[in-house]
């Protein structure tokens, strides 16, 4: 007798939760009458043979991003909800949730310095129209090349200006000299010097990381000759404003960083908000290097890959 009982409720059980019929349908198909159906399928779940979870994202990803904060000592995580396990995908999802989350801190008077790369321009398509007063945008790292692939750094910037209601700072200049003597030089001119000092001071700094992929922005724009290029594959895991770091977020090439323009990884450990956007499992190495080398103090990622940030702390 108790056999069949079980067997019932676990018939009406399956139809119920897992086929999506009504009680009604249930109790037509089993030729029971619907209070039967009703206390059959608690019976279920007093025994155990229904076992319901809810599985809350918002919720779920708050405990996510309190463990990674505390686990990389940062300021701020917040977790973007992507659908699938996707770069290009991701992009979009931590574009959205880093455009949110700027609007809730940025204020009159911020001065605030951006990256470039297509992390940041996907961002710069999602901004929350904020009018400041005072404020100003300034480039972080040169963006020029005579390649076919491009930065976006003028349209990024272009987008937080007209978002911002405010006015951008260019640094027109590539963002890697063929030599130190050449970069000294050009550092020498007023109107660069006063752009790099704005972009040393401003209180927001916004920026992803790039990997020693042979995909990877910086190498297709050309900057680096065959011999740079394998060197950084052997001795970097990614970059910040193109300045390269080993897996411990040191610098991985003196003589290439000497020839970088924009602003120096140390002095992003300065900023009242140093904002890292970056996610996908090809980003994880760099993405644990520059919060490592203490170059963030937010992160804006995905859920994939915090949990996978939180699996070798």
């Amino acid at each position: 007798m108790q056999h069949d009982k079980n067997k019932l409720a676990i018939s009406a059980a399956k139809l119920y939760y897992q086929s999506g019929f009504s009680q009604a349908e249930i109790a037509k198909e089993l030729q029971l009458s619907r209070p039967s159906v009703s206390r059959l399928l608690q019976y279920a779940k007093d025994m155990g043979f229904v076992r319901i979870e809810i599985f809350d994202p918002i919720e779920d990803q708050g405990q996510l991003a309190q463990k990674a904060a505390a686990a990389y000592g940062l300021r701020d995580v917040c977790i973007a909800n992507a659908p699938i396990e996707d770069e290009e995908e991701v992009k979009k999802y931590i574009g959205q949730r880093g455009a949110a989350y700027i609007n809730e801190i940025i204020q009159d008077g911020d001065i605030i310095g951006v990256g470039w790369g297509t992390t940041l321009h996907s961002l710069s398509h999602q901004l929350i129209p904020h009018p400041l007063k005072g404020a100003q945008i300034v480039q972080l790292e040169g963006g020029i090349t005579l390649s076919t692939s491009e930065t976006f750094a003028n349209e990024i910037l272009e987008k937080f200006a007209k978002n911002y209601e405010t006015i951008a700072q260019y640094l027109p200049l590539p963002v890697l000299f063929d030599s130190k003597e050449v970069k000294e030089m050009v550092y020498r001119d007023r109107h660069i010097k006063r752009v790099l000092e704005l972009g040393r001071n401003a209180n927001i700094a916004i920026f992803s990381v790039g990997t020693v992929r042979d995909n990877a922005l910086f190498f297709r724009l050309g900057y680096a000759d065959a011999q740079e290029k394998a060197y950084l594959k052997s001795h970097a895991v990614g970059d910040i404003c193109s300045r390269f770091f080993d897996k411990d977020g040191n610098i991985s090439s003196q003589e290439l960083n000497d020839r970088t323009v924009g602003i120096a990884l140390d002095d992003l450990r300065n900023k009242e908000y140093s904002i890292l956007l970056s996610g996908g499992e090809g980003k994880i190495a760099s993405i644990r290097a520059a919060l490592k080398g203490g170059y963030a103090n937010v992160l804006i990622t995905d859920q994939f890959t915090a949990k996978r940030l939180l699996e070798k702390v």
